[in-house]
């Protein structure tokens, strides 16, 4: 290896710096998990798409026949996995999709096209109906009906405010009610990056009654939120902050109804929540808080907690998985999405 050149050295700066940014990012320091038990999330099973250029499954969803499982993809459509015979088929997309226009080229990133074309992120079925409601980032939240097809945008504004960045939604099964989340009111998804960088903190937590067609803004001014999960007795919602590193609880019910409250600290950055059926979440983590580029190829990948916010399981994998959803299945089966992957994984039977 010869001596860096002042170019290769200002790459190194760069790249030193941005490693530098992250670790100063606001996050608060997360309880001990030494000793917690540990899954190895490289031991996967991975259900592949189709194209070269074609990325991202973020969210993992089961209709109510446990068909699936579906996934939004990178060129605004929703996909459903079929088997491994049939592999994935295009189940729904937004208003104004078209096949070549929002196809990614190397001369034509997804980066670009998504404005147009849509970006699926969180995606949940109400069972009883069979509708699928997703959080399309630049779209809104869109319904589609049993079956599929063109999806329907229900919101894309609250209070006279465009959504700008929707991203994590959640379904109430016995009302109905949808709980989705707004990440910012001043960047879209394509600037993600900035928003924790500037800590913006003008995020909403939202609801929309399907019986008025009403939406509810249940909380605003919040710091960077994401994912979120319905609790199991449906009195709260929790709800991932990404920059702070934090999980924050919600109440919908109860004599606490209408106030947010901290539920824990995390060791990383998290993404989607989701319960495990079990009275506990699973909660994807993009990034470990004091992650560094060098040293064993290993990082953590998702944490699951208690109702009361302890970290009770651990998964850990290479350094080229950043996990953006978790989700358990009955029989412990676990399946994980990445924005950054061309596939779903299956990480344990």
């Amino acid at each position: 290896m010869g001596i860096p050149t002042g170019k290769k050295l200002r790459a190194l700066a760069i790249s030193l710096l941005g490693v530098l940014a992250l670790l100063l990012q606001p996050c608060a320091a997360a309880r001990p998990i030494s000793e917690t038990p540990t899954i190895d999330g490289s031991r996967s099973l991975h259900l592949p798409l189709r194209g070269s250029m074609l990325r991202g499954p973020e969210n993992v969803a089961f209709d109510g026949n446990d068909n699936g499982p579906y996934s939004g993809v990178s060129d605004g459509r929703v996909l459903k996995w079929n088997g491994p015979v049939r592999g994935w088929s295009t189940y729904a997309y937004g208003p104004g999709y078209d096949a070549k226009a929002c196809t990614a080229s190397r001369t034509r990133p997804a980066e670009v096209t998504e404005g147009r074309c849509g970006r699926p992120l969180g995606l949940r079925f109400h069972f009883e109906s069979g509708n699928l409601y997703i959080a399309d980032a630049y779209k809104g939240l869109m319904r589609v009906g049993p079956g599929g097809g063109v999806a329907k945008v229900l919101v894309n504004k609250a209070d006279g405010v465009p959504l700008r960045f929707t991203n994590g939604v959640d379904v109430d099964q016995v009302t109905g009610e949808v709980f989705f989340t707004d990440s910012s009111m001043n960047y879209q998804r394509s600037q993600h990056e900035r928003v924790t960088a500037t800590r913006d903190s003008t995020g909403r937590l939202m609801k929309y009654d399907p019986k008025t067609n009403q939406v509810t803004v249940l909380q605003s001014g919040i710091t960077y939120p994401n994912g979120l999960a319905i609790s199991a007795d449906r009195t709260h919602l929790v709800v991932a902050l990404t920059g702070p590193c934090k999980l924050m609880k919600h109440w919908i019910k109860g004599p606490k109804a209408g106030t947010s409250e901290p539920l824990t600290d995390l060791p990383g950055y998290p993404d989607n929540v989701r319960a495990d059926g079990k009275g506990r979440f699973w909660v994807a983590l993009h990034r470990e808080k004091m992650e560094l580029p060098l040293g064993p190829d290993s990082h953590l990948l998702a944490v699951r907690i208690n109702a009361d916010g302890k970290v009770v399981q651990l998964m850990r994998g290479p350094k080229s998985v950043r996990p953006t959803e978790v989700m358990e299945r009955e029989g412990g089966k676990l399946y994980m999405g990445s924005v950054e992957l061309p596939y779903v994984a299956l990480v344990r039977e």
